[in-house]
């Protein structure tokens, strides 16, 4: 009996060991997949999931994630802790990603064309004009895939593409449209495989990853728990989802009939009983990025609830001490970035080595910083419609960078203008050929064509890809205005023009980049302008103007600091312009049938002038801008043979659009400063009320002297002022607006006008 007793402690003894060593060894060897499903914003519910994951030290071992899951899933994987992940889905430079915008600082002005009348562009292949002519993509991916670059690249390149050696293992799914199925990736360039991930089709330039064309994973696969399970074989599967299938296609939508031709149905149940699925509810949708904060919220809140759950089928846990360890110890293996080396496959040779030399133009290695910058700068080339970077790390521990570019469609063509209630209504159209070799040249022509205002612009642009890029340019202008007594809308007779202004002008001009945000131009051009015009308001058609040519010589230099966020009604950013003119040309002046003195008079005028010009919207919230605008000349012009001739050489203070398509007389002076202050109130969304008000003071005022003569006079201190307040609204092919304007010295002070356009022109000669 006593023997008995002790065998039986004995095994019990040994029973109790058995069962704390398997508890110890299962402990010890439970491993924990993730899987992340897809969803746009929706997705973004996974950030709160992992963060709640990690907080409460349940392990993450495995994680599987397709399209916005992939995104969310790669970013841990590499050593991004969920807080790096939230501040920077939330930060200003992730919307701006998701917008298809850039940075400020990666803005290259010196590529942006002169600004002018277009709301629409369509581009086409001069072999192809109906082929392609639909665009791929709404939203520019030039900053995402730099970003995808810079994040994932260096990772992907630390572990030689083998996504199991992240920190944490990691897969994703794409869709192969042409065969009609789902790609795994566990391997690869990191950052390709889950750009290809998150390409929602129509939305951003779809992708090659060996030659196949690859979409948005969630096409075939928007929930990959079976990849998962076949891949890494987990003890327990945690499922985020935030999707689900979509509704059956319908006989009378047409909608659901193409979403179901593209989109598989997804399980997505596990594909194993050792697993939760959480299942955030929120009220984001796909494309509402800015509403992020509100699906990580709902992610988080989610996976509390289930922690009860989850703790007790996943006895492992893993501390705050050893996943930052790990983070660490990942991230210190990451090369820093730096270029030594540039392989380009455009389709052609010399166009390669434009975009080579745009990269690495003395052939050197550059660093982080230079690489951004000259990667900008190429990509905001007009010349370049996509371009896509793959990293290679050398045993140098540089970069080489295999960059595939594409060119723009050599053909451009541009259509706006501005349609008015005033008689300024005015058509645009323009052209343009791009020839991208060794060099870019390119070839445009526009013009303007109304009532009131006609022009036409042929130029020719050579640009050459050296350290400091610059630009050759030659140019031939006419410009034509017609200006009217009344302020007349098109329900009003408009009374015959009082004044024609013609001016025909060719030159060249060279310009140079001053940084990312300027530029300078040397400009050499010659000119003639002509003016007709009546120095009596009692005249007829049957009347001859006066008129008064002036033929001569334009030398110039500009320098313009334009950081302004649209091409007209701009509220935010800032604009500082100097420009230094000389003169010199020849007037030849003669009376017409109303003039009380009869003249023929020629004469030789030369002067300097310098135009400062500052713009700038310093104090900026969420719904209103303040800025501050100063516009001056000083200028040594010279009188001409008559009052009114005088007046028209002089330049005019036209602070907001408007002011450009009346005469006004008050506002012209030799000399003069102009300052106000620009209030917007961002109403909603693209809405604006602006109010632009504006004291205008002249150093030197032109008077009449007798019947035909004047002269310059000392005026009296800040007497003129004008005032325009407006609402506006930025359509994506252009400003709605209805202004209300105010000039004191008027007879009829007061008019309102409403407008769909922009109210733009093509460069005076001289003034």
């Amino acid at each position: 009996m006593y023997f008995y007793e002790k065998e039986k402690s004995l095994n019990r003894y040994i029973l109790l060991l058995v069962c704390l060593f398997s508890i110890c060894f299962s402990t010890h060897s439970q491993k924990v997949g993730l899987v992340l499903s897809g969803g746009g914003a929706t997705g973004f519910a996974h950030i709160g999931v992992i963060k709640a994951l990690e907080e409460n030290n349940i392990p993450i071992d495995y994680i599987t994630g397709t399209s916005s899951g992939a995104l969310i899933g790669a970013l841990y994987a590499i050593g991004y802790s969920p807080k790096e992940i939230e501040t920077y889905v939330l930060s200003p430079r992730f919307q701006l990603l998701v917008r298809g915008d850039l940075e400020e600082q990666h803005r290259f002005f010196y590529n942006q064309d002169e600004i002018n009348g277009d709301l629409i562009k369509i581009s086409f292949a001069a072999d192809s004009i109906y082929q392609r002519f639909f665009p791929t993509k709404f939203v520019n991916s030039t900053y995402l895939d730099y970003e995808m670059m810079r994040i994932f690249g260096t990772a992907g390149e630390s572990v030689n593409g083998d996504f199991s050696k992240l920190m944490v293992p990691f897969n994703c799914v794409a869709s192969d449209i042409t065969h009609k199925k789902s790609i795994l990736f566990s391997q690869g360039k990191l950052n390709q495989v889950v750009r290809a991930s998150i390409t929602f089709p129509f939305f951003i330039h779809p992708i090659k990853i060996d030659n196949t064309l690859l979409f948005d994973g969630g096409l075939y696969n928007n929930f990959p728990a079976d990849i998962m399970n076949s891949s890494f074989h987990p003890d327990y599967i945690i499922g985020s989802n935030v999707s689900s299938n979509y509704k059956a296609a319908e006989e009378n939508d047409v909608i659901s009939q193409v979403i179901n031709m593209m989109v598989s149905h997804t399980n997505f149940n596990l594909p194993t009983k050792n697993g939760v699925l959480i299942q955030p509810k929120t009220d984001v949708t796909t494309f509402e990025f800015k509403e992020i904060a509100k699906a990580i919220e709902a992610g988080y809140l989610s996976t509390l609830s289930m922690l009860d759950s989850i703790k007790i089928q996943v006895n492992r846990r893993t501390t705050q001490n050893e996943i930052d360890l790990n983070r660490e110890n990942f991230k210190s293996k990451i090369t820093p970035l730096k270029i030594s080396s540039i392989s380009t496959n455009s389709g052609d040779l010399k166009s390669d080595y434009f975009i080579q030399k745009s990269i690495l133009p003395n052939n050197k290695t550059i660093d982080s910083s230079d690489f951004s910058r000259n990667y900008f700068r190429l990509t905001t080339n007009p010349a370049i419609n996509f371009s896509y970077p793959i990293l290679q790390l050398k045993k140098d521990s540089t970069y080489h960078l295999d960059l595939l570019a594409r060119k723009s469609k050599e053909i451009e063509l541009e259509v706006g203008g501005l349609f008015s209630s005033r008689s300024v209504n005015t058509g645009y159209i323009g052209v343009s050929y791009s020839a991208l070799k060794n060099q870019l040249l390119r070839i445009k022509m526009n013009s303007y064509f109304g009532k009131f205002y006609g022009s036409l612009k042929l130029s020719t642009e050579y640009q050459i890809p050296t350290r400091v890029p610059f630009t050759i340019s030659g140019y031939y202008v006419m410009n034509r205005w017609d200006y009217f007594r009344s302020f007349a809308s098109f329900f009003e007779e408009v009374k015959p023009s009082f004044l024609v202004q013609n001016e025909i002008y060719q030159g060249f001009s060279l310009k140079h980049p001053i940084g990312n945000h300027a530029k300078s131009t040397y400009d050499l051009r010659f000119f003639k302008t002509t003016d007709e015009y009546y120095q009596t308001e009692n005249f007829t058609n049957k009347d001859t103007t006066d008129f008064t040519a002036f033929k001569g010589i334009n030398v110039r230099w500009n320098i313009e600091y334009n950081t302004l966020n649209r091409k007209q009604y701009a509220n935010k950013g800032k604009l500082f312009s100097l420009k230094v003119k000389y003169v010199n040309g020849l007037e030849d002046s003669e009376s017409g049938s109303t003039s009380i003195v009869k003249y023929s008079l020629k004469k030789n005028h030369s002067w300097i002038s310098i135009q400062p010009e500052f713009q700038w919207y310093f104090f900026q919230k969420s719904r209103f801008n303040l800025g501050l605008h100063l516009k001056s000349t000083l200028s040594s012009q010279t009188l001409f043979s008559n009052y009114t001739a005088s007046v028209l050489s002089l330049n005019d203070f036209s602070p907001f659009p408007d002011c450009q398509t009346i005469f006004l007389p008050e506002y012209r002076s030799p000399q003069f400063v102009g300052i106000g202050t620009n209030i917007v109130f961002s109403i909603y969304k693209s809405v604006d009320f602006r109010f632009d008000g504006y004291l205008y003071q002249p150093f030197k005022e032109l008077t009449k002297t007798n019947l035909l003569m004047g002269d310059y006079d000392k005026p009296s201190y800040f007497t003129e002022y004008l005032i325009s307040t407006s609402f506006i609204y930025h359509s994506p092919i252009g400003p709605i607006r209805l202004a209300s304007n105010y000039f004191p010295k008027q007879k009829n002070p007061v008019f309102i006008q409403f407008s769909y356009g922009y109210l733009l022109f093509n460069e005076r000669a001289i003034r």
